[in-house]
């Protein structure tokens, strides 16, 4: 490798980073375009979100142990080839069951694509170099979510939702070339065995209750099954406990959650989620379907919320110096609830000005409780346990805003049955289920009123994963 590799690495790494963000919100502002084009109901496409972020969840806690075993380049060569070929099956489907298996072929791409190439920054660059490195890396984080309802509304409108999937080729095929040449060959300093039986118990205990959320939903599962999947996926989840509390290299060591700061952190991402993460898929179908806004239109009125969060991560460090880790995040998880909440009192005689000013508002907030509550989980681990637990902290994000569009999908479909909502009468199904992911979110404070007080001062420079 020449001497400029180490910043080509970086800008590889944005690339692949870029990709995955870019993917996760353009998506969002098409889906009632998708669903016109394939005959289906726009309640019925969450499982187009679902099921990358649910792959991406399952995935990524084998994507460290291939890189050691089989070496950074070859497994991220691989992550792209993959998320470059289902991007381009999905802009081939023509079926809702087509666009969902392509969508999961994608999740197996990404679900190898982020943690690698931060795997790679993190073993290539010394540590007082690397928080410089990871800003250059991860500044495509920050713009994807910019561009990706603005990029996904005007191709909907202008062109074809078909185009969302396509623009990804000629990135993919610029990052095989990167890669081939700049990402290192990087392995394990020791081959560990993979935890296969606890991968297994954790995958099937998650996809039980993932589907146990989509059988309240669009599958209608009568209330037995559901409350058997549910069931089963505790059940999964308690045994792979059992299982980790007795192995030697578990997939998730039980011990991090010893860590006050960690145990809190984990949990308060995990419920917090479950109302924010909604939001994304909530949002742009009321916009387009209650408020008749074009998808151009809803792109640029999803703006704010990526700005304001933008904006808000050069306040964290000053704003948790003052008050301290868990006033702020009790605070902020009830305001992120509260404005969830008020998005009920959105109609057709809102000025946009006003909305605008919401979404600003809850973008703000949004973006301040995820950057405080990844840094407070890992801030305080060692460094022998800082892999798996920031390995553990990226599965609860994915799985918790997969959970998230769940429930909000299942809420919607319910309240639009007890209803029968259409047109902009359809704003009747929307205001309920704000209401409801809102109160999920002020519920989940009380999760940060268990971490220690004495939790304060300054967010350490760790790897926190973006969002």
């Amino acid at each position: 490798m020449s001497a400029s590799s180490p910043r080509a690495l970086l800008y590889l790494v944005a690339v692949g980073l870029f990709m995955q963000t870019l993917d996760g919100t353009i998506v969002n502002t098409a889906l009632p375009a998708m669903a016109r084009d394939l005959g289906e109901s726009p309640f019925r496409m969450e499982m187009v979100v679902i099921a990358y972020m649910l792959t991406v969840a399952l995935l990524m806690p084998a994507s460290g142990w291939l890189a050691d075993r089989f070496g950074t380049r070859r497994i991220y060569l691989t992550a792209i080839a993959l998320f470059t070929l289902g991007s381009l099956l999905c802009a081939e489907s023509r079926t809702l069951t087509q666009l969902i298996g392509s969508r999961v072929v994608q999740g197996i791409g990404g679900a190898m694509l982020v943690p690698v190439g931060r795997l790679a920054v993190l073993r290539t660059f010394p540590r007082d170099q690397l928080l410089n490195a990871l800003s250059i890396a991860t500044m495509p984080a920050l713009i994807g979510p910019l561009l990706g309802p603005l990029l996904g509304g005007w191709l909907a409108q202008e062109a074809s939702w078909h185009w969302i999937f396509l623009i990804n080729l000629p990135v993919g095929v610029l990052g095989l070339l990167l890669a081939r040449r700049y990402m290192p060959d990087l392995r394990g300093a020791q081959a560990t065995p993979f935890d296969t039986t606890g991968f297994l118990l954790f995958g099937v205990a998650v996809m039980l209750i993932s589907l146990a959320l989509e059988g309240l939903g669009e599958l209608h599962f009568s209330h037995a099954l559901t409350l058997l999947l549910l069931v089963g996926g505790a059940g999964g989840l308690v045994a792979y406990w059992l299982h980790a509390v007795r192995t030697e290299e578990p997939l998730f060591n039980p011990a991090l959650f010893r860590i006050n700061s960690y145990a809190v952190g984990i949990l308060g991402n995990l419920f917090a989620r479950l109302g924010a993460g909604g939001m994304p898929f909530l949002m742009p179908l009321m916009l387009q379907l209650g408020l008749q806004l074009s998808p151009v239109q809803a792109g640029w009125m999803m703006t704010p919320v990526a700005l304001a969060a933008i904006c808000s991560k050069a306040l964290v460090s000053r704003i948790v110096d003052r008050f301290g880790y868990r006033r702020v995040l009790v605070c902020n998880t009830l305001l992120v609830g509260l404005l969830l909440m008020s998005f009920a009192t959105v109609d057709s005689h809102t000025p946009h000005w006003l909305l605008l000013l919401q979404l600003f508002c809850f973008g703000g907030c949004n973006g301040l409780q995820f950057t405080v509550m990844n840094t407070l989980t890992l801030k305080d681990l060692p460094e022998n346990q800082a892999s798996g637990g920031n390995s553990l902290l990226s599965v609860t994000m994915q799985l918790s805003m997969s959970m998230g569009v769940g429930i909000a999908a299942t809420l919607l479909t319910g309240f639009l049955r007890a209803t029968n909502a259409v047109g902009v009468g359809g704003l009747t199904v929307f205001h309920p289920t704000f209401i409801c992911i809102g109160f999920l979110g002020v519920i989940a404070s009380a999760v940060f009123l268990q971490l220690d007080p004495r939790t304060s001062g300054r967010p350490d420079a760790r790897l926190v994963p973006p969002e």
